[in-house]
């Protein structure tokens, strides 16, 4: 399928998709991730957990630059709701902002890298058993929430002020930002421009509390990510792609699985095969002139091969797409 006329979309991994994250799987090497995610057909990656690629700038480069891939971010998980949250994580914090800047616009001139901030995964025992199904009165208080905010704003002004590099939050299932409410609260309590939003459409769609689709429908059709799209599209310059089992989401509520459970049992599917509609998430985009990176995150899992091959499978459904 050819790319319709339009906004070019180009399209990106993650380290994540390896192995680095959620405890599933060992990492895969550095160096054969790299050459992986570049001959799965993408051309661009994050940087991954601090200390997994390479932490010298120099090097950094020369490993993307020899593979012909940009660097797009880097994720960082801070406990936002402590007192001390910027003090106590500040000089992690710049190394990897400064890491980021130093790389630059390597595989993309004219487009650095974004400082990607989000809540601690996993940090308390409720929201952890409750992700996916969080209900409305288990939300941060007015103090707590007003910390949040103030310590999100004050990483990202540092980072800005350190690197001028910009800070995107991540909303994240397990976490205290991941319900629809809660990420329009957030956004109403930072500045825009200074902090906005990384979309992603697996943990938007899961942390909806109703996958958007009955277990029996056919995949791709449910609508919530697209709903979050138009409602937030305002504060989003970059999108994550990630995709939502229904059933998986189901047995979840019903059995009361925890969000470590609900990955391990296959929440976030490979694309294609959850209630996400990719197809309308990439209409949207072009109609909306979307000229950035969208970017993979799969948890691959026991049973779904290597991350290699769900990598391949994830780039032929986008390519499905047009992209």
């Amino acid at each position: 399928m050819s790319a319709p006329a339009g906004p070019t979309i180009r399209v990106a991994n993650a380290p994540c998709s390896w192995g680095t994250i959620e405890g599933f799987g060992d990492a895969t090497p550095w160096g054969a991730m790299l050459d992986q995610l570049a001959g799965t057909g993408y051309a661009a990656t994050e940087l991954g957990d601090l200390g997994y690629l390479p932490d010298q700038p120099e090097a950094l480069r020369a490993a993307l630059e020899e593979r012909g891939l940009a660097l797009l971010g880097g994720f960082e998980g801070v406990d936002l709701r402590a007192e001390d949250a910027v003090e106590r994580h500040r000089d992690r914090l710049l190394t990897v902002a400064r890491l980021l800047a130093a790389a630059g616009d390597v595989g993309d001139p004219g487009r650095p890298p974004f400082f990607i901030l989000a809540d601690t995964t996993c940090g308390d025992p409720e929201r952890t058993r409750l992700a996916g199904r969080v209900p409305r009165n288990l939300r941060l208080g007015q103090a707590a929430h007003a910390t949040f905010a103030r310590n999100a704003t004050a990483i990202a002004r540092l980072v800005a002020e350190e690197t001028g590099l910009r800070t995107l939050f991540h909303h994240h299932c397990g976490a205290w930002v991941e319900t629809p409410d809660e990420i329009a609260r957030f956004l109403d309590a930072v500045p825009a421009g200074l902090v906005d939003l990384v979309f992603d459409t697996g943990h938007y769609t899961y942390g909806t509390g109703r996958p958007d689709a009955d277990p029996g429908d056919p995949p791709g059709s449910g609508t919530a990510a697209l709903d979050g799209l138009r409602r937030f599209w305002g504060r989003v310059p970059y999108v994550h792609l990630k995709d939502c089992a229904p059933t998986v989401a189901a047995r979840a509520r019903a059995e009361g699985l925890g969000y470590p459970e609900a990955v391990g049992a296959g929440v976030f599917c490979e694309l294609g095969q959850g209630s996400v509609d990719l197809a309308g998430v990439v209409a949207f985009l072009r109609e909306h002139g979307y000229a950035d990176w969208v970017t993979v995150e799969q948890d691959v899992l026991p049973g779904m091969g290597t991350p290699e091959a769900s990598a391949r499978r994830n780039r032929d459904v986008l390519r499905g797409l047009g992209l």
